[in-house]
C-alpha cells in the first residue's frame, strides 16, 4: 500500500500586515512629531519679550527688516532656541538609554550623580567669582569627576550597584550644594539658584548641543536592535549572546557624556528625561527603541524649548527658570496623557 501525503493548504499569517501596518501608524506619528517640533522652534523664535511685533519677526527671517530686529533673532534668539532643543534632546537620549540600561522605570539622567558633581563644580566656580566660561569648565570637571567616581565605586557589581552608587553620590552632592548655597554671598544666591533651576543663558554654544544630539541619535538608531535585547533583562540577553558587560560599560559612558554636556550647557534641568521616555512609549505604544529613540529627541527638544518660551514670555520682562516651567508645564501634561491611555 503506498501512502500518499498531501500538504495542507498554506493560510497567510497575518504578523506581516499587521507589523506593516503598525510601522507605518509609527512613521506617521514620527512625521507629525517633526511637524510639531518645527512649529514650536519657529515660534520660539518668532515670539519674545522684546517689543517685536510678529510682522517685523516674519520680515527679518525673510531676509528683510532693520538690523535691530535681525539682531534680536539670529544673534539672541535663534542660539537660545537651538540650546534649547539640543539640551532637551541629549536629556532625552539619556533617559532612554539609562532606563534600557537599568529596565527601571525611575532612571532618569541625573541618577549617575552627573548633575550633582557639575552643580558642586559649578557653585565653587560661582563662590570664587569666576566667569562665565570657568563656571562651565567647573561644572564639567565636577560632572566628570562624579562619573569616575561612580563608575570605579559601581563596576564589578552590576547595573543595580551602579545605579544605587550614583543614587548615593546625587544625595551627597546635594548636601553639599546646600552648604555651598549657606555660605555664598547673598549677591551670588540668585545666580546660583538660578543654574541649580535651569538656565539657558549658561549656552554658549549651542551648535554643540544640537550636532552632539543628533550623533547620539544616529548612534541610538542603529544600536537599537542590542537596545531591545538588554530592555527585556540581562538573563536574555546573555542567552543570545549578548555582551552584557561591555554593553553596560558603553552605555555608561555614553549617558554620562550626553547628561555633562546638557548639564554645562543648561544647569539642572529635570524633568525631561524622566517622563520623555515614557511619553513617548504611550503615545507610540511601543518600547521599540527604533522608534523610541527618534521620537524621544524630537519630543524632548520640543518640551524644553516651548518651556523656554514661556520662561521668557509669561512674566516678561523678567525670566523664569527654565527647569521650574519644564515641570510644572510637563508633569500635568503627563498625568494626563497616562489617565487617557488608561481609558
Amino acid at each position: 500500500m503506498t501512502l500518499t501525503f498531501v500538504s495542507a493548504p498554506q493560510v497567510k499569517s497575518p504578523s506581516v500586515p499587521v507589523a506593516r501596518f503598525v510601522l507605518q501608524g509609527n512613521l506617521r506619528g514620527l512625521a507629525v512629531l517633526v511637524l510639531l517640533a518645527v512649529a514650536v522652534l519657529f515660534a520660539a523664535l518668532l515670539i519674545g519679550s522684546s517689543g517685536i511685533s510678529l510682522a517685523q519677526a516674519l520680515a527679518a527671517l525673510a531676509g528683510g527688516g532693520d538690523a535691530a530686529t535681525r539682531t534680536v533673532l539670529f544673534a539672541v534668539r535663534l542660539p537660545r532656541v537651538l540650546a534649547g532643543f539640543g539640551v532637551g534632546s541629549l536629556l532625552a537620549l539619556s533617559g532612554v538609554l539609562l532606563q534600557a540600561l537599568f529596565r527601571n522605570p525611575l532612571a532618569d539622567p541625573y541618577v549617575l550623580g552627573v548633575s550633582g558633581g557639575a552643580a558642586v563644580g559649578a557653585l565653587l566656580a560661582m563662590i570664587a567669582g569666576a566667569a562665565a566660561l570657568l563656571v562651565q569648565s567647573a561644572a564639567l570637571l565636577g560632572a566628570l569627576g562624579a562619573v569616575a567616581l561612580v563608575y570605579l565605586l559601581g563596576r564589578g557589581g552590576g547595573t543595580a550597584r551602579l545605579l544605587l552608587t550614583g543614587v548615593v553620590l546625587a544625595s551627597a552632592c546635594g548636601a553639599l550644594v546646600s552648604v555651598l548655597l549657606a555660605l555664598a554671598d547673598s549677591s551670588r544666591v540668585r545666580g546660583m539658584v538660578f543654574w541649580l533651576a535651569g538656565d539657558l543663558e549658561w549656552a554658549v554654544s549651542p551648535w554643540l548641543s544640537v550636532g552632539t544630539a543628533l550623533l547620539a541619535l544616529c548612534i541610538a538608531v542603529i544600536v537599537a536592535r542590542p537596545l531591545n535585547v538588554l530592555a527585556a533583562g540581562e538573563l536574555r540577553a546573555r542567552t543570545v549572546g549578548l555582551a552584557v558587560e561591555a554593553w553596560r560599560n558603553v552605555l555608561f559612558v555614553a549617558c554620562a557624556a550626553l547628561t555633562a554636556l546638557a548639564v554645562v550647557s543648561a544647569g539642572t534641568v529635570g524633568f525631561v528625561g524622566l517622563i520623555t521616555p515614557h511619553a513617548v512609549r504611550l503615545s507610540f505604544g511601543t518600547s521599540d527603541h527604533r522608534i523610541v529613540a527618534p521620537a524621544a529627541a524630537l519630543a524632548g527638544g520640543m518640551l524644553l524649548t516651548g518651556a523656554d518660551l514661556l520662561a521668557r514670555t509669561c512674566a516678561a520682562p523678567r525670566q523664569l527658570p527654565v527647569g521650574a516651567i519644564m515641570a510644572l508645564v510637563g508633569a500635568p501634561l503627563f498625568v494626563m496623557l497616562l489617565r487617557g491611555r488608561r481609558h
